[in-house]
């Protein structure tokens, strides 16, 4: 019997490379950000994706009263401005959906919006929080990475649902 080769994490993986938009909800807050790290994976018995945000982020804020997240992979470039908006400018400052010219959907299982458009669609609920540290076995990545000693929360939220609405992955 012949094995069908599934992509949709090779994707996913390949396009968060590029660049995703993380948006949170809490309250009647609502914030993007984009990211480039994260991981998909297994564990204690849920699939999940990993994010990773650092403290001094506005985001960081929000995801700290926040129950669950959203993540949007664009898989065309038509985003790449938005990305590059969503990327250096801060919510605390603008309404970088409404500068960036991104349409808000409803999530279909969580509360928190996606964003609308040709992308991968992942609603996690977030079960673990975890404060980095500076105890790296990699001193160079360390340095490279957190010179300034603004470390990442990690995230572990569990993928409640996942799907791409324009066209086939």
């Amino acid at each position: 019997m012949a094995a069908k080769r599934l992509e949709y994490t090779d994707t996913a993986i390949e396009n968060l490379k590029k660049g995703a938009f993380l948006t949170v909800k809490s309250g009647d807050k609502i914030n993007t950000m984009t990211i480039g790290w994260g991981f998909i994976g297994f564990a204690w018995g849920k699939n999940l994706f990993e994010i990773m945000v650092r403290k001094s982020r506005y985001t960081h804020k929000i995801l700290e009263n926040a129950d669950e997240f959203t993540v949007s992979i664009p898989l065309t470039n038509e985003f790449k401005s938005a990305l590059g908006l969503c990327g250096t400018k801060s919510g605390r400052d603008i309404d970088k959906v409404q500068a960036a010219n991104l349409e808000l959907q409803p999530g279909r299982t969580v509360s928190t919006p996606v964003i609308k458009g040709n992308m991968l669609q992942y609603e996690c609920k977030i079960i673990y929080r975890n404060e980095m540290k500076g105890d790296f076995s990699d001193s160079a990545a360390e340095k490279a990475c957190y010179e300034e000693g603004d470390y990442h929360t990690l995230y572990h939220g569990e993928i409640v649902d996942f799907y791409k609405e324009d066209q086939n992955v």
